[in-house]
């Protein structure tokens, strides 16, 4: 069992301007390369509850370029950790950022289907205000009911991850 404090914070503004300062250093090394930096994931909705870490979909082309993207991000402290087991999603770590919030980086080919998910779900809560009261008290309290137990928290919010999926498609 991996313990790992569990902390979800009520929606945020600043969340998008630590992603927009995350995704300027990326575009600086990687602009030429990626089709788009999506910010995905709980602290891209507004208005939704979420840990206060940033995800990132680095979105290229094809893995044609892929090499070229991790040498470039590992010249900023960014390095290349695999797919960790999720296809066509490649996951990096980074050392040394205290001007950034933490943040997960991934790249993914423009036609990975992690990315369409990452994709669909913000867009869905993004348009759902009842999706995103409901997916924020869900995660509250299973952020209380586990505060050192991350696979139990996400154990808990997984109904209503799948309920909220079948709902905009991608079940």
């Amino acid at each position: 069992m991996r313990t790992k404090n569990v902390t979800v914070l009520p929606y945020d503004p600043q969340w998008k301007i630590d992603f927009e300062n995350i995704e300027r250093e990326l575009v600086s090394v990687i602009g030429d390369l990626a089709i788009c930096v999506e910010h995905v994931g709980s602290t891209s909705v507004e208005g939704l509850s979420a840990k206060p870490i940033i995800d990132i979909d680095i979105v290229i082309r094809d893995d044609s370029v892929f090499d070229c993207v991790v040498s470039r991000l590992k010249t900023i402290g960014y390095f290349h950790e695999g797919n960790l087991g999720i296809k066509d999603r490649e996951a990096f770590k980074y050392s040394d950022k205290p001007h950034l919030r933490t943040h997960h980086l991934y790249v993914c080919p423009q036609e990975s289907k992690e990315l369409l998910r990452h994709v669909t779900f913000r867009d869905f809560l993004r348009n759902n205000p009842d999706a995103v009261k409901q997916y924020s008290e869900v995660k509250e309290k299973a952020a209380k009911l586990f505060p050192n137990d991350i696979e139990k928290y996400m154990k808990y919010k997984s109904l209503c991850i799948e309920a909220l999926y079948s709902l905009c498609g991608l079940l």
